[in-house]
């Protein structure tokens, strides 16, 4: 039985450092037989709601966004209940926000196997690599296929995410 390619999550996250559990935005779309059926959004605050500056300078957010903002662990039952047995997952760099998720969960004690989440993803990077896209980044992709998006903003970047995975 063959997966369908038109129903999937695409996940974005955006981080507070170059450790890959420091989590200050999460960004998932939901698409089902190819529309965009459901999203959520949300600013989480990372451990210790430490930044680099340079972190900050790519997503504009800072300690002072995510001081009252509540933690992967508080945000993770409605996060749970949207990627929870997903079939297909959608990423661009899938690695990256893979790993990213294990990771912050894995920091808060969290067991990222009850997710059952597919593995590997969909990579967005790869797909469009394959097809000879001059330039496989995200803001590039939009450009080339007229989706307005402003960057680094984690919902943003999913929903482009899951709208050029729709084109592949």
């Amino acid at each position: 039985m063959s997966k369908r390619k038109d129903t999937f999550i695409a996940l974005d996250f955006e981080l507070a450092t170059g450790v890959r559990n420091s989590v200050c935005s999460i960004g998932i779309a939901v698409f089902k037989k190819g529309k965009l059926v459901n999203e959520y959004y949300s600013l989480v605050k990372p451990p210790k709601n430490e930044y680099h500056w340079g972190n900050s300078r790519v997503h504009k957010i800072k300690s002072k966004h995510t001081k009252d903002s509540p933690t992967f662990k508080e945000i993770y039952p409605e996060v749970k209940e949207i990627l929870q047995g997903c079939k297909l997952m959608v990423a661009h760099n899938e690695g990256f926000d893979r790993d990213v998720l294990e990771k912050v969960m894995t920091h808060y004690g969290l067991d990222y196997s009850e997710l059952n989440l597919p593995n590997p993803w969909e990579d967005t990077v790869t797909i469009f690599q394959e097809k000879g896209t001059k330039s496989a980044k995200l803001t590039n992709l939009c450009k080339e296929y007229n989706i307005d998006i402003k960057p680094h903003n984690a919902l943003e970047d999913a929903r482009a995410c899951g709208l050029l995975y729709l084109l592949r």
